[in-house]
Protein backbone atom coordinates (compact mmCIF):
# COMPACT_ATOMS: atom_id res chain seq x y z
CA UNK A 1 0.00 0.00 0.00
CA UNK A 2 1.59 3.36 -1.12
CA UNK A 3 1.59 5.92 2.45
CA UNK A 4 3.24 9.38 1.69
CA UNK A 5 5.47 10.77 4.10
CA UNK A 6 2.76 13.49 5.15
CA UNK A 7 0.20 11.15 5.79
CA UNK A 8 2.41 9.28 8.10
CA UNK A 9 3.19 12.18 10.15
CA UNK A 10 -0.62 13.05 9.99
CA UNK A 11 -1.63 9.65 11.43
CA UNK A 12 0.85 9.93 14.40
CA UNK A 13 0.08 13.27 15.13
CA UNK A 14 -3.71 12.59 15.06
CA UNK A 15 -2.98 9.73 17.21
CA UNK A 16 -1.27 12.12 19.71
CA UNK A 17 -3.80 14.45 19.53
CA UNK A 18 -6.66 11.82 20.02
CA UNK A 19 -5.16 11.02 23.35
CA UNK A 20 -4.63 14.61 24.49
CA UNK A 21 -8.33 15.72 23.44
CA UNK A 22 -9.51 12.38 25.40
CA UNK A 23 -7.43 13.42 28.55
CA UNK A 24 -8.71 17.02 27.94
CA UNK A 25 -11.86 16.41 27.86
CA UNK A 26 -11.57 14.16 30.83
CA UNK A 27 -10.39 16.93 32.90
CA UNK A 28 -12.73 19.08 31.47
CA UNK A 29 -15.78 17.10 33.05
CA UNK A 30 -13.56 16.59 36.26
CA UNK A 31 -13.18 19.91 36.58
CA UNK A 32 -16.85 20.99 36.55
CA UNK A 33 -18.15 18.15 38.28
CA UNK A 34 -15.69 19.69 41.04
CA UNK A 35 -16.78 22.63 40.63
CA UNK A 36 -20.43 21.91 41.33
CA UNK A 37 -19.46 19.93 44.72
CA UNK A 38 -17.91 23.36 45.93
CA UNK A 39 -20.68 24.69 44.96
CA UNK A 40 -23.15 22.65 46.93
CA UNK A 41 -20.19 22.58 49.49
CA UNK A 42 -20.57 26.61 49.94
CA UNK A 43 -24.53 26.10 50.35
CA UNK A 44 -24.07 23.78 53.05
CA UNK A 45 -21.87 26.11 54.52
CA UNK A 46 -24.23 28.83 54.02
CA UNK A 47 -27.52 26.96 55.47
CA UNK A 48 -25.27 26.47 58.49
CA UNK A 49 -24.57 30.15 58.88
CA UNK A 50 -28.61 30.51 58.18
CA UNK A 51 -29.27 27.94 61.39
CA UNK A 52 -26.90 29.81 63.68
CA UNK A 53 -28.10 32.94 62.40
CA UNK A 54 -31.72 31.55 63.62
CA UNK A 55 -30.70 31.05 67.25
CA UNK A 56 -28.50 34.26 67.48
CA UNK A 57 -31.54 36.38 66.58
CA UNK A 58 -33.70 34.33 69.35
CA UNK A 59 -31.21 34.62 71.98
CA UNK A 60 -30.88 38.65 71.07
CA UNK A 61 -34.31 38.77 71.19
CA UNK A 62 -34.36 37.06 74.59
CA UNK A 63 -31.72 39.27 75.69
CA UNK A 64 -33.52 42.54 75.01
CA UNK A 65 -36.97 40.62 76.60
CA UNK A 66 -34.94 39.75 80.02
CA UNK A 67 -33.35 43.30 80.00
CA UNK A 68 -36.31 44.89 79.72
CA UNK A 69 -38.28 43.19 82.15
CA UNK A 70 -35.49 43.64 84.91
CA UNK A 71 -34.80 47.31 84.60
CA UNK A 72 -38.31 48.53 82.60
CA UNK A 73 -36.16 50.81 80.69
CA UNK A 74 -36.99 50.88 76.65
CA UNK A 75 -33.17 51.00 75.45
CA UNK A 76 -33.37 47.45 76.49
CA UNK A 77 -35.79 46.51 73.63
CA UNK A 78 -33.56 47.14 70.67
CA UNK A 79 -31.54 43.64 70.39
CA UNK A 80 -35.57 42.36 70.71
CA UNK A 81 -36.77 44.67 68.06
CA UNK A 82 -33.75 44.29 65.73
CA UNK A 83 -33.94 40.28 66.12
CA UNK A 84 -38.03 39.99 65.24
CA UNK A 85 -36.88 42.51 62.18
CA UNK A 86 -34.39 39.46 61.09
CA UNK A 87 -36.01 36.30 62.13
CA UNK A 88 -38.31 36.68 58.91
CA UNK A 89 -35.53 37.21 56.44
CA UNK A 90 -33.62 34.17 58.02
CA UNK A 91 -36.82 32.20 57.53
CA UNK A 92 -37.20 32.84 53.85
CA UNK A 93 -33.46 32.34 53.26
CA UNK A 94 -33.58 28.52 54.61
CA UNK A 95 -36.64 28.16 52.71
CA UNK A 96 -34.95 28.94 49.54
CA UNK A 97 -31.71 27.28 50.52
CA UNK A 98 -32.89 24.21 51.21
CA UNK A 99 -35.62 23.72 48.84
CA UNK A 100 -34.35 20.71 47.05
CA UNK A 101 -34.42 18.86 50.71
CA UNK A 102 -37.98 18.21 51.52
CA UNK A 103 -36.59 16.59 55.45
CA UNK A 104 -35.29 20.21 56.02
CA UNK A 105 -38.30 22.09 54.33
CA UNK A 106 -40.91 19.87 56.76
CA UNK A 107 -38.37 20.86 59.76
CA UNK A 108 -39.02 24.39 58.88
CA UNK A 109 -42.20 23.75 58.80
CA UNK A 110 -42.29 22.82 62.18
CA UNK A 111 -40.17 25.57 63.34
CA UNK A 112 -42.29 28.18 62.27
CA UNK A 113 -45.32 27.92 64.61
CA UNK A 114 -42.21 27.56 67.66
CA UNK A 115 -40.93 30.60 66.40
CA UNK A 116 -44.44 32.26 66.59
CA UNK A 117 -45.13 30.55 70.28
CA UNK A 118 -41.64 31.99 71.25
CA UNK A 119 -42.35 35.21 69.64
CA UNK A 120 -45.87 35.57 71.22
CA UNK A 121 -44.57 34.85 74.82
CA UNK A 122 -41.83 37.58 74.46
CA UNK A 123 -44.45 40.16 73.69
CA UNK A 124 -46.38 39.14 76.45
CA UNK A 125 -44.32 39.47 79.17
CA UNK A 126 -42.96 42.75 77.29
CA UNK A 127 -46.65 44.16 77.51
CA UNK A 128 -47.26 42.81 80.89
CA UNK A 129 -44.02 44.45 81.64
CA UNK A 130 -45.39 47.74 80.57
CA UNK A 131 -49.20 47.54 81.74
CA UNK A 132 -48.57 45.68 85.05
CA UNK A 133 -45.43 45.64 85.73
CA UNK A 134 -42.72 43.49 86.96
CA UNK A 135 -44.47 40.68 88.75
CA UNK A 136 -47.28 40.51 86.26
CA UNK A 137 -44.64 39.57 83.58
CA UNK A 138 -42.56 37.09 85.90
CA UNK A 139 -45.51 34.95 86.60
CA UNK A 140 -45.56 34.40 82.33
CA UNK A 141 -41.92 33.98 82.55
CA UNK A 142 -41.91 30.94 85.42
CA UNK A 143 -44.13 29.20 83.82
CA UNK A 144 -41.45 27.99 80.72
CA UNK A 145 -43.72 28.15 78.04
CA UNK A 146 -41.28 29.88 76.30
CA UNK A 147 -38.02 27.93 77.54
CA UNK A 148 -39.98 25.20 76.53
CA UNK A 149 -40.74 26.50 72.88
CA UNK A 150 -36.72 27.75 72.49
CA UNK A 151 -35.79 24.42 73.85
CA UNK A 152 -38.00 22.54 70.81
CA UNK A 153 -36.48 25.04 67.98
CA UNK A 154 -32.77 24.35 69.48
CA UNK A 155 -33.75 20.83 68.79
CA UNK A 156 -34.66 20.99 65.37
CA UNK A 157 -31.94 23.19 64.40
CA UNK A 158 -29.53 20.65 65.77
CA UNK A 159 -31.37 17.81 63.65
CA UNK A 160 -31.20 20.35 60.43
CA UNK A 161 -27.24 21.28 61.42
CA UNK A 162 -26.37 17.59 61.54
CA UNK A 163 -28.05 16.80 58.35
CA UNK A 164 -26.40 19.65 56.84
CA UNK A 165 -22.65 18.05 58.21
CA UNK A 166 -23.70 14.82 57.15
CA UNK A 167 -24.14 16.47 53.48
CA UNK A 168 -21.17 18.40 53.92
CA UNK A 169 -19.24 15.02 54.41
CA UNK A 170 -21.01 13.23 51.10
CA UNK A 171 -20.10 16.46 49.39
CA UNK A 172 -16.37 16.48 50.38
CA UNK A 173 -15.46 12.45 50.07
CA UNK A 174 -17.33 12.77 46.41
CA UNK A 175 -15.09 15.98 44.99
CA UNK A 176 -12.53 13.80 47.00
CA UNK A 177 -13.36 10.63 45.17
CA UNK A 178 -13.47 12.66 41.59
CA UNK A 179 -9.59 14.78 42.46
CA UNK A 180 -7.98 11.05 42.22
CA UNK A 181 -10.29 9.99 39.44
CA UNK A 182 -8.80 12.68 37.20
CA UNK A 183 -5.43 12.81 38.52
CA UNK A 184 -5.29 9.21 37.59
CA UNK A 185 -6.94 9.86 33.69
CA UNK A 186 -4.13 12.80 33.31
CA UNK A 187 -1.89 10.66 34.65
CA UNK A 188 -2.80 7.67 32.33
CA UNK A 189 -2.99 9.85 29.64
CA UNK A 190 -0.05 11.52 29.69
CA UNK A 191 2.23 7.99 30.05
CA UNK A 192 -0.14 6.83 27.21
CA UNK A 193 0.26 9.85 24.65
CA UNK A 194 4.14 8.98 25.88
CA UNK A 195 4.09 5.77 24.41
CA UNK A 196 2.49 6.78 21.93
CA UNK A 197 5.20 9.55 20.90
CA UNK A 198 7.91 7.01 21.22
CA UNK A 199 6.70 4.72 19.44
CA UNK A 200 5.77 6.88 16.58
CA UNK A 201 9.08 8.52 16.71
CA UNK A 202 10.91 5.13 16.15
CA UNK A 203 8.39 4.54 12.94
CA UNK A 204 9.35 7.72 11.68
CA UNK A 205 13.58 6.87 12.39
CA UNK A 206 13.15 3.48 11.07
CA UNK A 207 11.04 4.71 7.73
CA UNK A 208 12.57 8.02 7.10
CA UNK A 209 15.52 9.23 9.25
CA UNK A 210 17.48 6.21 8.14
CA UNK A 211 16.59 6.64 4.01
CA UNK A 212 17.57 10.24 4.65
CA UNK A 213 20.53 9.86 6.42
CA UNK A 214 21.56 7.09 3.48
CA UNK A 215 20.57 10.03 0.78
CA UNK A 216 22.24 12.68 2.89
CA UNK A 217 25.58 10.32 2.60
CA UNK A 218 25.71 10.32 -1.10
CA UNK A 219 24.74 13.67 -1.45
CA UNK A 220 28.04 14.40 0.38
CA UNK A 221 30.32 12.54 -1.61
CA UNK A 222 28.97 14.32 -4.87
CA UNK A 223 29.56 17.70 -3.37
CA UNK A 224 33.44 16.06 -2.62
CA UNK A 225 33.34 15.64 -6.13
CA UNK A 226 32.85 11.52 -6.41
CA UNK A 227 30.39 10.68 -8.50
CA UNK A 228 30.74 7.12 -8.02
CA UNK A 229 27.66 6.17 -5.83
CA UNK A 230 25.91 2.82 -4.40
CA UNK A 231 22.34 3.93 -3.52
CA UNK A 232 20.00 1.12 -4.25
CA UNK A 233 16.22 2.73 -3.95
CA UNK A 234 14.28 -0.35 -3.57
CA UNK A 235 10.79 -0.75 -4.11
CA UNK A 236 9.38 2.44 -1.66
CA UNK A 237 6.79 4.63 -3.78
CA UNK A 238 6.45 6.99 -1.04
CA UNK A 239 8.81 10.48 -1.39
CA UNK A 240 11.42 9.26 0.24
CA UNK A 241 11.97 6.50 -2.83
CA UNK A 242 11.01 9.09 -5.22
CA UNK A 243 14.43 11.48 -3.49
CA UNK A 244 16.66 8.00 -3.88
CA UNK A 245 15.91 7.57 -7.80
CA UNK A 246 16.57 11.30 -8.70
CA UNK A 247 19.79 11.16 -6.74
CA UNK A 248 20.89 8.29 -8.99
CA UNK A 249 19.64 10.15 -11.89
CA UNK A 250 21.44 13.10 -11.03
CA UNK A 251 24.43 11.49 -10.78
CA UNK A 252 24.25 9.68 -13.90
CA UNK A 253 23.91 12.89 -15.41
CA UNK A 254 27.16 14.53 -13.86
CA UNK A 255 28.93 11.43 -15.22
CA UNK A 256 28.28 12.07 -18.49
CA UNK A 257 29.27 16.02 -17.88
CA UNK A 258 32.62 15.67 -16.32
CA UNK A 259 33.24 13.01 -19.17
CA UNK A 260 32.83 15.97 -21.60
CA UNK A 261 34.39 18.29 -19.23
CA UNK A 262 37.62 15.82 -19.25
CA UNK A 263 37.53 15.92 -23.17
CA UNK A 264 37.66 20.14 -23.25
CA UNK A 265 40.43 20.02 -20.67
CA UNK A 266 42.18 17.89 -22.94
CA UNK A 267 41.59 20.45 -25.81
CA UNK A 268 38.55 19.07 -27.80
CA UNK A 269 36.42 21.66 -28.11
CA UNK A 270 34.17 19.84 -30.73
CA UNK A 271 32.47 17.82 -27.99
CA UNK A 272 28.93 18.09 -27.91
CA UNK A 273 26.91 17.86 -24.72
CA UNK A 274 22.89 17.12 -24.47
CA UNK A 275 20.93 18.99 -21.44
CA UNK A 276 18.51 16.41 -19.56
CA UNK A 277 16.16 19.25 -20.62
CA UNK A 278 15.49 23.15 -21.05
CA UNK A 279 15.17 23.43 -17.21
CA UNK A 280 18.69 21.42 -17.01
CA UNK A 281 20.99 24.50 -15.80
CA UNK A 282 24.28 22.91 -15.49
CA UNK A 283 23.98 20.60 -18.93
CA UNK A 284 22.93 24.18 -20.34
CA UNK A 285 25.33 26.42 -18.98
CA UNK A 286 28.40 23.57 -19.68
CA UNK A 287 27.07 23.51 -23.14
CA UNK A 288 26.97 27.03 -23.17
CA UNK A 289 30.09 27.55 -21.95
CA UNK A 290 31.81 25.08 -24.66
CA UNK A 291 30.42 27.02 -27.39
CA UNK A 292 31.54 30.39 -25.69
CA UNK A 293 35.45 28.77 -25.25
CA UNK A 294 35.45 28.26 -29.16
CA UNK A 295 33.93 31.91 -30.06
CA UNK A 296 36.71 32.99 -27.18
CA UNK A 297 39.74 31.06 -28.81
CA UNK A 298 38.80 33.25 -32.12
CA UNK A 299 38.24 36.38 -30.04
CA UNK A 300 41.66 35.51 -28.35
CA UNK A 301 43.47 35.29 -31.81
CA UNK A 302 42.57 39.05 -32.43
CA UNK A 303 43.07 40.48 -29.53
CA UNK A 304 46.65 39.54 -29.27
CA UNK A 305 47.35 41.73 -32.45
CA UNK A 306 45.49 44.63 -30.51
CA UNK A 307 47.52 43.62 -26.98
CA UNK A 308 51.03 45.65 -28.59
CA UNK A 309 48.92 48.58 -29.63
CA UNK A 310 47.63 49.08 -26.30
CA UNK A 311 50.69 48.43 -24.42
CA UNK A 312 51.73 52.28 -25.26
CA UNK A 313 48.75 53.80 -23.81
CA UNK A 314 49.44 51.49 -20.86
CA UNK A 315 52.69 53.65 -20.15
CA UNK A 316 51.31 56.47 -20.69
CA UNK A 317 48.49 55.91 -18.47
CA UNK A 318 51.12 54.98 -15.48
CA UNK A 319 52.68 58.33 -15.30
CA UNK A 320 49.14 59.79 -14.78
CA UNK A 321 48.36 57.23 -12.12
CA UNK A 322 51.10 58.08 -10.37
CA UNK A 323 49.95 61.88 -10.31
CA UNK A 324 47.29 60.87 -8.85
CA UNK A 325 48.76 58.05 -6.21
CA UNK A 326 50.65 61.32 -5.25
CA UNK A 327 47.66 63.20 -4.27
CA UNK A 328 45.46 60.85 -2.92
CA UNK A 329 47.99 59.91 -0.37
CA UNK A 330 48.08 63.80 0.61
CA UNK A 331 44.02 63.23 0.94
CA UNK A 332 43.89 60.26 2.87
CA UNK A 333 46.73 61.77 5.67
CA UNK A 334 43.81 64.56 6.61
CA UNK A 335 40.96 62.17 6.41
CA UNK A 336 42.83 60.05 8.44
CA UNK A 337 43.09 63.57 11.34
CA UNK A 338 39.59 64.00 10.95
CA UNK A 339 38.33 60.36 11.37
CA UNK A 340 40.95 60.12 14.69
CA UNK A 341 38.74 62.88 16.01
CA UNK A 342 35.30 61.02 15.11
CA UNK A 343 36.67 57.98 16.83
CA UNK A 344 37.38 60.66 20.39
CA UNK A 345 34.21 61.85 19.95
CA UNK A 346 32.83 58.32 19.70
CA UNK A 347 34.78 56.84 22.81
CA UNK A 348 33.03 59.88 25.00
CA UNK A 349 29.84 58.70 23.60
CA UNK A 350 30.31 55.38 24.44
CA UNK A 351 31.38 55.97 28.07
CA UNK A 352 28.04 58.20 28.67
CA UNK A 353 26.05 56.16 27.68
CA UNK A 354 27.68 53.15 29.78
CA UNK A 355 27.14 55.19 32.67
CA UNK A 356 23.58 56.29 32.15
CA UNK A 357 22.83 52.21 31.80
CA UNK A 358 24.59 51.61 35.01
CA UNK A 359 22.44 54.50 36.64
CA UNK A 360 19.31 53.46 35.32
CA UNK A 361 19.74 49.66 36.18
CA UNK A 362 20.29 50.96 39.70
CA UNK A 363 17.27 52.83 39.63
CA UNK A 364 15.53 49.61 38.88
CA UNK A 365 16.88 47.83 41.74
CA UNK A 366 15.23 50.99 44.13
CA UNK A 367 12.63 50.66 42.35
CA UNK A 368 11.86 47.41 43.08
CA UNK A 369 13.42 48.01 46.77
CA UNK A 370 10.30 50.93 47.10
CA UNK A 371 7.46 48.02 46.14
CA UNK A 372 9.12 45.86 48.11
CA UNK A 373 8.26 48.19 51.14
CA UNK A 374 5.09 49.25 49.87
CA UNK A 375 3.98 45.96 50.08
CA UNK A 376 5.21 45.41 53.04
CA UNK A 377 3.79 48.36 54.56
CA UNK A 378 -0.19 47.46 53.40
CA UNK A 379 0.41 43.81 54.65
CA UNK A 380 1.57 45.81 58.45
CA UNK A 381 -2.15 48.05 57.81
CA UNK A 382 -3.85 44.64 56.98
CA UNK A 383 -2.62 43.63 60.90
CA UNK A 384 -3.28 47.04 61.98
CA UNK A 385 -6.75 46.83 60.84
CA UNK A 386 -7.50 42.90 62.07
CA UNK A 387 -6.00 44.69 65.92
CA UNK A 388 -8.60 47.65 65.86
CA UNK A 389 -11.27 45.01 64.88
CA UNK A 390 -10.42 43.15 68.08
CA UNK A 391 -10.15 46.09 70.21
CA UNK A 392 -13.76 47.01 69.18
CA UNK A 393 -14.96 43.59 69.92
CA UNK A 394 -13.22 44.03 73.64
CA UNK A 395 -14.64 47.22 73.91
CA UNK A 396 -18.43 45.70 72.71
CA UNK A 397 -17.92 43.19 75.11
CA UNK A 398 -17.36 45.56 78.17
CA UNK A 399 -20.32 47.38 77.61
CA UNK A 400 -22.09 44.63 77.69
CA UNK A 401 -20.78 43.90 80.97
CA UNK A 402 -21.28 47.68 82.55
CA UNK A 403 -25.57 47.25 81.58
CA UNK A 404 -25.25 43.92 83.47
CA UNK A 405 -23.36 45.84 86.35
CA UNK A 406 -26.30 48.38 86.11
CA UNK A 407 -28.93 46.07 86.03
CA UNK A 408 -27.08 44.79 89.47
CA UNK A 409 -26.43 48.25 90.81
CA UNK A 410 -30.35 48.74 90.48
CA UNK A 411 -31.18 45.93 92.25
CA UNK A 412 -29.07 47.14 95.42
CA UNK A 413 -31.04 50.55 94.96
CA UNK A 414 -34.42 48.61 95.09
CA UNK A 415 -32.95 46.80 98.37
CA UNK A 416 -31.68 49.91 99.83
CA UNK A 417 -35.08 51.63 99.29
CA UNK A 418 -36.75 48.78 101.53
CA UNK A 419 -34.20 48.45 104.03
CA UNK A 420 -35.19 52.26 104.45
CA UNK A 421 -38.95 51.33 104.13
CA UNK A 422 -38.44 48.43 106.93
CA UNK A 423 -36.27 51.09 108.89
CA UNK A 424 -39.19 53.40 109.59
CA UNK A 425 -41.53 50.86 109.94
CA UNK A 426 -39.72 49.64 112.76
CA UNK A 427 -39.07 52.87 114.35
CA UNK A 428 -43.31 53.27 114.43
CA UNK A 429 -43.66 50.25 115.54
CA UNK A 430 -41.06 50.77 118.44
CA UNK A 431 -42.33 54.30 119.11
CA UNK A 432 -45.14 52.75 119.41
CA UNK A 433 -43.97 49.96 121.99
CA UNK A 434 -42.81 53.08 124.45
CA UNK A 435 -39.34 52.51 126.52
CA UNK A 436 -39.58 48.67 125.84
CA UNK A 437 -39.12 49.49 122.09
CA UNK A 438 -35.96 51.95 122.70
CA UNK A 439 -33.49 49.09 121.75
CA UNK A 440 -35.79 47.77 118.59
CA UNK A 441 -35.67 51.81 117.54
CA UNK A 442 -31.83 52.14 118.05
CA UNK A 443 -31.84 49.07 115.45
CA UNK A 444 -33.98 50.16 113.06
CA UNK A 445 -32.19 53.67 112.99
CA UNK A 446 -28.92 51.71 112.29
CA UNK A 447 -30.56 49.65 109.26
CA UNK A 448 -31.90 53.23 108.23
CA UNK A 449 -28.39 54.52 107.93
CA UNK A 450 -27.02 51.50 106.77
CA UNK A 451 -29.76 51.87 103.93
CA UNK A 452 -28.41 55.42 102.90
CA UNK A 453 -25.11 54.60 103.36
CA UNK A 454 -25.98 51.82 100.73
CA UNK A 455 -28.31 54.33 98.36
CA UNK A 456 -25.40 56.98 98.35
CA UNK A 457 -22.66 54.05 97.44
CA UNK A 458 -25.29 53.06 94.78
CA UNK A 459 -25.28 56.05 93.37
CA UNK A 460 -21.83 56.62 93.14
CA UNK A 461 -21.33 53.34 91.32
CA UNK A 462 -23.82 54.43 89.21
CA UNK A 463 -21.94 57.77 88.06
CA UNK A 464 -19.07 56.07 87.57
CA UNK A 465 -20.51 53.07 85.30
CA UNK A 466 -22.18 56.37 83.43
CA UNK A 467 -18.83 57.72 82.96
CA UNK A 468 -17.19 54.57 81.94
CA UNK A 469 -20.19 53.93 79.31
CA UNK A 470 -19.88 56.99 78.17
CA UNK A 471 -15.69 56.29 77.74
CA UNK A 472 -16.54 53.33 76.10
CA UNK A 473 -18.98 54.39 73.69
CA UNK A 474 -16.27 57.27 73.28
CA UNK A 475 -13.56 54.27 72.45
CA UNK A 476 -15.75 52.53 69.58
CA UNK A 477 -16.24 55.73 68.05
CA UNK A 478 -12.68 56.24 68.43
CA UNK A 479 -11.86 52.67 66.98
CA UNK A 480 -14.39 52.76 64.05
CA UNK A 481 -12.68 56.28 63.01
CA UNK A 482 -9.16 54.43 62.94
CA UNK A 483 -10.68 51.38 61.32
CA UNK A 484 -11.76 53.72 58.41
CA UNK A 485 -8.31 55.62 58.69
CA UNK A 486 -6.15 52.39 58.54
CA UNK A 487 -8.65 51.57 55.61
CA UNK A 488 -7.70 54.57 54.14
CA UNK A 489 -3.48 53.83 54.51
CA UNK A 490 -4.42 50.21 53.03
CA UNK A 491 -5.79 51.96 49.90
CA UNK A 492 -3.13 54.91 49.63
CA UNK A 493 -0.82 52.01 50.12
CA UNK A 494 -2.13 50.11 47.28
CA UNK A 495 -2.29 53.19 45.05
CA UNK A 496 1.43 53.77 46.12
CA UNK A 497 2.31 50.34 45.25
CA UNK A 498 0.70 50.53 41.77
CA UNK A 499 2.34 53.86 40.90
CA UNK A 500 5.59 52.31 42.18
CA UNK A 501 4.87 49.66 39.68
CA UNK A 502 4.21 51.65 36.91
CA UNK A 503 7.50 53.32 37.43
CA UNK A 504 9.40 50.47 38.00
CA UNK A 505 8.61 49.31 34.53
CA UNK A 506 8.90 52.98 32.81
CA UNK A 507 12.80 52.78 34.52
CA UNK A 508 13.56 49.07 33.29
CA UNK A 509 11.88 50.13 29.58
CA UNK A 510 14.35 53.49 30.32
CA UNK A 511 17.40 50.92 31.45
CA UNK A 512 16.89 48.93 28.00
CA UNK A 513 16.85 51.82 26.03
CA UNK A 514 20.09 52.89 27.59
CA UNK A 515 21.69 49.49 27.35
CA UNK A 516 20.95 49.75 23.82
CA UNK A 517 22.50 53.12 23.32
CA UNK A 518 25.89 52.05 24.89
CA UNK A 519 25.96 48.67 22.47
CA UNK A 520 25.18 50.96 19.32
CA UNK A 521 27.99 53.29 21.21
CA UNK A 522 30.33 50.51 21.56
CA UNK A 523 29.02 49.37 17.88
CA UNK A 524 29.99 52.92 16.04
CA UNK A 525 33.39 52.64 18.30
CA UNK A 526 34.63 49.32 16.60
CA UNK A 527 32.95 51.14 13.31
CA UNK A 528 35.51 53.71 13.70
CA UNK A 529 38.53 51.40 14.51
CA UNK A 530 37.96 49.74 11.32
CA UNK A 531 37.17 52.76 9.33
CA UNK A 532 41.24 54.16 10.56
CA UNK A 533 42.19 50.23 9.78
CA UNK A 534 40.84 50.99 6.44
CA UNK A 535 42.23 54.34 6.08
CA UNK A 536 45.69 53.12 6.87
CA UNK A 537 45.77 50.45 4.49
CA UNK A 538 44.32 52.92 1.81
CA UNK A 539 47.34 55.07 2.60
CA UNK A 540 49.65 52.18 2.12
CA UNK A 541 47.77 51.40 -1.12
CA UNK A 542 48.60 54.78 -2.29
CA UNK A 543 51.84 54.30 -1.60
CA UNK A 544 52.11 50.91 -3.04
CA UNK A 545 50.80 52.35 -6.18
CA UNK A 546 53.21 54.67 -7.03
CA UNK A 547 55.46 51.86 -6.56
CA UNK A 548 53.50 49.58 -8.77
CA UNK A 549 53.05 52.42 -11.69
CA UNK A 550 57.22 52.03 -12.02
CA UNK A 551 56.74 48.41 -12.42
CA UNK A 552 53.52 48.75 -14.92
CA UNK A 553 56.07 50.18 -17.74
CA UNK A 554 58.34 47.08 -17.17
CA UNK A 555 54.69 45.11 -17.68
CA UNK A 556 53.77 46.48 -20.47
CA UNK A 557 57.14 45.50 -22.27
CA UNK A 558 56.24 42.00 -21.36
CA UNK A 559 52.50 42.24 -23.10
CA UNK A 560 54.63 41.77 -26.30
CA UNK A 561 56.09 38.44 -25.39
CA UNK A 562 52.06 37.04 -23.56
CA UNK A 563 50.70 38.31 -27.07
CA UNK A 564 53.33 35.30 -28.45
CA UNK A 565 52.68 33.00 -26.00
CA UNK A 566 48.81 33.21 -26.40
CA UNK A 567 48.59 32.85 -30.23
CA UNK A 568 50.45 29.66 -29.75
CA UNK A 569 48.16 28.36 -27.07
CA UNK A 570 45.12 29.18 -28.95
CA UNK A 571 46.56 26.90 -31.17
CA UNK A 572 46.34 23.88 -29.40
CA UNK A 573 42.62 23.96 -29.31
CA UNK A 574 40.45 22.66 -31.94
CA UNK A 575 37.57 24.37 -33.17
Amino acid sequence: MKTSIGAKLWLSFLAVLAILLVVGAASYLSTVKLTETAQWVSHTREVQGRLKDVLSALQDAETGQRGYIITGEDRYLEPYRSATGRIDGILRSLKELTADNPSQQRRLESIGPLMAEKLGELRETIALRQSKGFDAARQVVVTDKGKKAMDDIRNLVKDMEEQELELLKQREDDARTRTELAVLTIVGGILLAAALVVGAGVFLTRHIAQPLRAVTAVAERITAGNLSIDLVPGKREDEVGALMWAFVRMAKSLQGMAAVAERVAAGDLTAQIAPQSNEDVLGNALAAMIASLRKMTQEIGEGVTVLAASSSEIVASTTQVASSSAETATAVSQTMATVEEVKQTSQLAADKAKQVSETAQRTVEISKSGKKSVEESVESMHRIQEQMESIAESIVRLSEQGQAIGEIIATVNDLAEQSNLLAVNAAIEAAKAGDQGKGFAVVAQEVKSLAEQSKQATAQVRAILGDIQKATGGAVMATEQGNKAVEAGVRLSAEVGESIRVLAESIAEAARAATQIAVSAQQQLVGMDQAVLAIQNIREASTQNVASTKQTEAAAQNLHELGVRLKQLVARYRT
